[in-house]
């Protein structure tokens, strides 16, 4: 969170910030070999104000074709989720809002749906997931089609659902930056992991013609 205090006191350098995102970039080609299918940022911090601009220009100059949009179907009717996280939500969400126009002009895609604010941590669970799949496709192919996105009932629709498994991190190893944060320590990172495993999952997702793949089979 001390990245937006810092943004909205004026005090980041956007110039810098470029500079880091290519600095990641190029050592993620250095690691792998390749460049990465998919780029977004921790927290969502790539849509944000200012922020979003450098982002862009940073995948266009490499060919990374795809990130997040994190607007979620059905969030505002998620009344399990506190009041201090939902704004947070919400005011990722405006900035969601506001970033597409500026991710549309530089060619980078996303998901058709974006689901994982509703079903992350404690709140995962089979049916949890399953329900929040059947309301986004039911809202997003009731929605009237554009030149931008046509009929989603005529063609393959793709989810992106985010998720956070793993296994509980031990201060001071793990986290981003200054160590694991408490989401990084806690039962919710394995508990993920488990809900994401149970055969009855993978059962709905055949049964629904659902094919789980990566950034890169788009």
């Amino acid at each position: 969170m001390g990245f937006r205090t810092a943004l909205s006191r004026g005090l980041l350098n956007m110039s810098e910030v470029k500079q880091e995102l290519k600095a990641q970039v190029e050592l993620f080609h250095e690691l792998t070999g390749h460049l990465p299918p998919h780029m977004d940022g921790h927290q969502h911090v790539h849509v944000l104000p200012e922020v979003r601009h450098v982002f862009a220009e940073v995948l266009e100059e490499y060919g990374i074709k795809y990130t997040r949009v994190p607007v979620e179907p059905g969030l505002h009717n998620c009344d399990w989720i506190p009041p201090s996280l939902m704004d947070f939500y919400l005011g990722v969400e405006e900035d969601s809002f506001n970033t597409v126009d500026v991710f549309t002009k530089h060619g980078i895609r996303w998901p058709d749906i974006y689901i994982g604010l509703s079903t992350m941590g404690k709140n995962m669970s089979v049916s949890s997931i399953w329900s929040a799949i059947n309301s986004a496709i039911m809202e997003v192919t009731s929605r009237a089609p554009s030149p931008a996105h046509p009929a989603l009932q005529s063609r393959t629709v793709t989810i992106e659902l985010m998720v956070h498994p793993g296994y509980p991190s031990v201060p001071p190893v793990g986290g981003c930056g200054e160590g694991p944060d408490d989401f990084s320590q806690s039962w919710e990172r394995l508990h993920e992991l488990q809900t994401l495993i149970k055969p009855e999952l993978q059962s709905h997702y055949k049964s629904r013609n659902i094919q789980l793949c990566s950034f890169k089979d788009l």
